[in-house]
């Protein structure tokens, strides 16, 4: 299997385990032919692909699907003139290679809400923390979202780095969420963290 092979494969897992639909295409006209069949609410292209290019993909969607959100990633054209192009001509957003896996998750959220997808996973409701969580969990999360490391909260709360992942999974199991980033994301969202 070649890289781009092994990157679509990764990317289609990951949105998969996040609880969306997924579809992969390896060629340019191979992508406009599936978003004209099955409608998606969004496109994850890469600027170099086999045959067209993604940037004339994205702009052939915008003219021929416009309600759709469109991501581009690249590992090669990654300067800012590539990003503004990448979005003059149509793109909602620009990603370089490598990424975060929550970071794309993050943005294709944002996206789709913002598109109003009516697949999306429902967003979870408002979560009573200070129910849902044990005091020390709340600690954790609190110190997460000022940006600290696993290792650094073990230091200051005096715990094991072990430990703290025990909590860490705990935190993302009652809220509801897969990651880190989504569980900060949810304490400040809900009004429960504000550092």
């Amino acid at each position: 299997m070649d890289q781009d092979a092994r990157f679509r494969a990764s990317v289609v897992s990951l949105v998969q385990g996040a609880g969306y639909e997924a579809i992969s295409a390896g060629t340019g006209e191979e992508a406009l032919f599936l978003a004209r069949t099955e409608s998606p609410h969004l496109a994850i292209l890469d600027v170099e692909l086999p045959g067209i290019s993604g940037y004339e993909v994205c702009r052939r969607l915008r003219e021929d699907v416009q309600a759709i959100g469109i991501v581009f990633v690249s590992g090669t054209r990654t300067d800012s003139l590539d990003r503004a192009a990448g979005l003059l001509i149509g793109a909602d957003d620009y990603l370089a290679k490598p990424f975060a896996p929550d970071e794309l998750l993050a943005r294709i959220r944002t996206l789709l809400a913002r598109n109003g997808a009516a697949h999306a996973p429902a967003r979870p409701a408002p979560v009573a923390l200070e129910a849902a969580l044990t005091a020390r969990e709340h600690e954790v999360l609190t110190l997460l979202a000022v940006g600290l490391s696993q290792g650094r909260i073990a230091e200051l709360l005096v715990i094991s780095p072990k430990t703290v992942a025990a909590h860490i999974d705990h935190i993302l199991s009652k809220l509801g969420v897969h990651s880190r980033a989504e569980a900060v994301a949810v304490a400040y969202r809900d009004g429960h963290v504000s550092v």
